[in-house]
């Protein structure tokens, strides 16, 4: 019979591995070879300050995303109906929080306005913008990545405005390194537009 001593090592060597499974591939898929995220055009300097009062503020909300955006990998309608993901295109997070963070840090930058996080700004932001992204991916057949934003505006005092806005850019080849860098041209022309209709 194996020694108590014995059999608490091994249960512990058992749980060790188990663990370890649980980080570490031993076959099956490969890992990306990179992950892709979106660059701002316009960013806030190192050492930028902004200041004012809660309620002169702005926030950017997480926008929703329908169930195809809702993951880290990359869209490609392949037809009317048909949806695939490109192989190898992977996120380095979802897309509705990589745009709501380009969207916000493009609104800081250009308009010079203090944009806080629903929680800084404690419900006493003076402008909120929120909306949905209907697109953010690739359409096979054009070979053309598009971002489209339903963008909504609510403001103290003021009615509530939706605007949506699109833009769109053509790529090489199905491929990550063209569509994502066509995806991050697009999405900083649509956060830049945004930001113009903001003020």
């Amino acid at each position: 019979m194996m020694s108590k001593s014995r059999f608490l090592k091994a249960v512990g060597l058992l749980a060790a591995t188990a663990a370890l499974g649980g980080c570490v591939s031993f076959g099956g898929a490969e890992p990306p070879p990179s992950l892709l995220s979106l660059s701002p055009d316009q960013k806030l300097s190192a050492g930028a300050t902004q200041s004012g009062p809660q309620a002169g503020s702005l926030v950017v909300a997480l926008p929703v995303a329908p169930q195809k955006l809702n993951t880290i990998r990359v869209p490609v309608q392949t037809s009317g109906t048909g949806i695939a993901y490109l192989k190898d295109a992977v996120w380095v997070d979802k897309p509705a929080r990589l745009f709501q963070d380009l969207l916000s840090e493009t609104i800081a930058a250009r308009n010079n306005r203090l944009v806080l996080t629903a929680a800084e700004a404690g419900g006493l932001a003076q402008t909120y913008i929120t909306g949905e992204l209907v697109n953010f991916g690739l359409d096979g057949p054009s070979l053309k990545v598009t971002v489209t934003y339903d963008a909504v505006k609510m403001t103290d005092d003021k009615p509530v405005e939706k605007k949506r806005f699109e833009a769109s850019e053509s790529v090489y080849a199905a491929e990550p390194g063209p569509v994502g860098e066509g995806l991050n041209k697009a999405a900083n022309k649509v956060a830049a537009d945004v930001a113009e209709w903001v003020g």
